[in-house]
């Protein structure tokens, strides 16, 4: 929340695209003088205080994709592109209370479900999935693994998971802390990418406790890829 007055310090790491869930509507956000102000901007939400907002700090447009489903709320369906370079982003904050099913991690198994034909080849998913396999739920359809075994078969992998070499569940980086203590850390955000989009990763790194935790009870995921980098 309060994306106007944090922006400048994710800022520093000059992304090119931002994913943030809990953002504010586009009329709160006046941003502090001298913050560089994005070139797009697509923030989603009937709750003026908390949404979903993507913004471009690149020469990236972002365009939402007609198959669209506001069944599943905030997981939102992109087209993200410039002259060079164009992929699909499913930018996700898993949260539906409406929704009896559940609220959290069954929003993106329905979504990736309905939108399966738009997934393969230079594909990104990316956010807050509220939810790790530590939490499955025996026999459970659409839990957290469910959902990982889903995208495995598509072939679009943690990109977190890929870089460090580690299993689902065995995180070595928190991305949560809950109530802001450093006692209970989660790892509950991800980004998945697909198998060509993976050949291209560079870096992956999560923010340190220390550093975060004065603007949120989240630190960032920062993915880096070298889209020119020639595939072997």
């Amino acid at each position: 929340m309060a994306f106007r007055i944090k922006a400048n310090y994710i800022l520093g790491h000059h992304p090119d695209i931002l994913i943030i869930p809990e953002c504010e509507h586009p009329d709160k956000l006046r941003f502090q003088e001298g913050t560089i102000l994005p070139s797009d901007t697509f923030l989603y939400g009937s709750n003026k205080n908390k949404g979903l907002g993507v913004f471009s700090y690149s020469d990236f447009k972002l365009q939402l994709i007609e198959q669209h489903n506001t069944q599943f709320k905030n997981v939102i369906p992109l087209r993200v592109f410039n002259d060079s370079h164009e992929f699909t982003m499913l930018a996700i904050w898993a949260n539906n209370p409406q929704d009896k099913d559940g609220a959290y991690i069954t929003q993106v198994w329905k979504a990736i479900n309905f939108y399966e034909n738009i997934l393969g080849e230079k594909t990104i998913l990316i956010g807050d999935f509220n939810s790790n396999t530590i939490w499955d739920k025996a026999r459970r359809i659409g839990n957290h693994s469910c959902v990982v075994e889903k995208l495995e078969e598509k072939n679009i992998l943690s990109t977190y998971h890929q870089f460090y070499n580690c299993e689902q569940g065995k995180e070595l980086h928190p991305t949560l802390y809950m109530y802001r203590h450093q006692t209970r850390p989660y790892h509950i955000d991800y980004c998945f990418a697909s198998s060509d989009l993976i050949r291209k990763l560079i870096k992956v790194e999560v923010g340190q406790f220390d550093e975060w935790i004065h603007f949120s009870d989240h630190s960032p995921l920062i993915v880096e890829f070298d889209l020119q980098k020639i595939e072997k």
